[in-house]
């Protein structure tokens, strides 16, 4: 009889210890603009792929996919949402970008747009990030004061990383802040944009 309890305690134990299995790989969707797609930087540096690869180190079997259109605007990313975010995507890392403010939208239309995007996908069983800081770092910027350079998006997937990492559970749309230059993974819910 102890020698039963015994066995049982150290097969719990092993259990325990065991890392958690995953059933099959995290699917993620980056969908956005130029910034998303990498532009100036290469889409191997873009954060979508950095993500993945971290995550990757991190022991996530993810693949994360970047959906990322150069001058598209939330108008055309809640049009393409459906086609860009396949049937068993987990996560999307939403990331709205400022082209709407900068080919003459209006932040009211923006910020509907982003929040039909979440509910749209909420409706679907899919976690949302929104990655959409305010203000944005100005060292984050390429030379053209537009474009994110490959150092931001090693912050920006590095503070993803973190956020998924740390998940139980699907959760409702986070809102991101920018890290901070001196602390690459700190990240804290802000508002969203008016």
């Amino acid at each position: 009889m102890a020698l039963r309890l015994c066995a049982c305690v150290i097969a719990a134990v092993f259990a325990l210890a065991a890392p958690p299995l995953q059933a099959r790989p995290l699917t993620i969707v980056a969908i956005g603009a130029s910034n998303t797609s990498g532009l100036g930087v290469g889409e191997q540096n873009a954060y979508p792929a950095v993500l993945e690869r971290l995550l990757r180190q991190k022991g996530i079997d993810a693949h994360v996919a970047n959906a990322g259109v150069w001058g598209d605007v939330t108008t055309g990313m809640r049009n393409r949402l459906d086609a860009a975010v396949p049937k068993g995507t987990d996560i999307v890392i939403l990331q709205p970008g400022a082209n709407d403010l900068r080919f003459f939208g209006t932040k009211q239309a923006r910020t509907a747009n982003i929040a039909a995007m979440v509910q749209h996908l909420h409706a679907r069983g899919i976690r949302v990030i929104v990655y959409d800081p305010d203000p944005v770092p100005r060292d984050f910027y390429q030379w053209d004061g537009i474009h994110f350079n490959a150092a931001a998006h090693a912050k920006i997937a590095a503070t993803l990383a973190a956020q998924i990492t740390t998940a139980a559970k699907p959760a409702p749309a986070a809102q991101t802040s920018a890290p901070s230059p001196e602390s690459p993974s700190a990240a804290a819910p802000t508002p969203a944009k008016p």
